[in-house]
C-alpha cells in the first residue's frame, strides 16, 4: 500500500508560481513511477507530468512543457511539481498518484494510488 498527501496548492495570479508536493509512504518509493495529473470543473482528469522510477523518463503534456518542472526527492520520499507561468487555464485539482515501475506513464487507468487532491486556482 502507498499514501500519498499532496500540498502547496492555493490561489495565485496570473504569471505567478506555485510549488506542489506529494509525501509519500508505505511501500518503497523508489520502484514506483510518480504523476501527476489534474481535473477542472466538467472535465476529465487529465494527464500533467510524469516522472518515472529512476528518475530518468520525464514526460509532460504539451499544455505545461516549459512551464512545470517534475523532480524526486529520494531522501524525503517526496516528488514536487514546480509550476511558472501559471495561466487561468491551469486552475484545477491536482492530485498526485502512485503506480509500480513499468510502462504507459501518461495513462492514468494504469495509477494504482491516488492522493486527495490539492486545489490550485489562477486568477486572471
Amino acid at each position: 500500500q502507498v499514501q500519498l498527501v499532496e500540498s502547496g496548492g492555493r490561489l495565485v495570479q496570473a504569471g505567478g508560481s506555485l510549488r506542489l508536493s506529494c509525501a509519500t509512504s508505505g511501500r518503497t518509493f523508489s520502484n514506483y513511477d510518480m504523476g501527476w495529473f489534474r481535473q477542472s470543473r466538467g472535465k476529465e482528469r487529465e494527464f500533467v507530468a510524469v516522472i518515472n522510477w529512476n528518475g530518468g523518463i520525464l514526460y509532460y503534456a504539451d499544455s505545461v512543457k516549459g512551464r512545470f518542472t517534475i523532480a524526486r526527492d529520494v531522501a524525503k520520499n517526496t516528488v514536487n511539481l514546480q509550476m511558472n507561468s501559471l495561466k487561468p487555464d491551469d486552475t484545477a485539482v491536482y492530485y498526485c498518484a502512485a503506480k509500480w515501475r513499468g510502462y504507459s506513464l501518461t495513462d492514468r487507468t494504469q495509477y494504482d494510488y491516488w492522493g486527495q487532491g490539492t486545489q490550485v486556482t489562477v486568477s486572471s
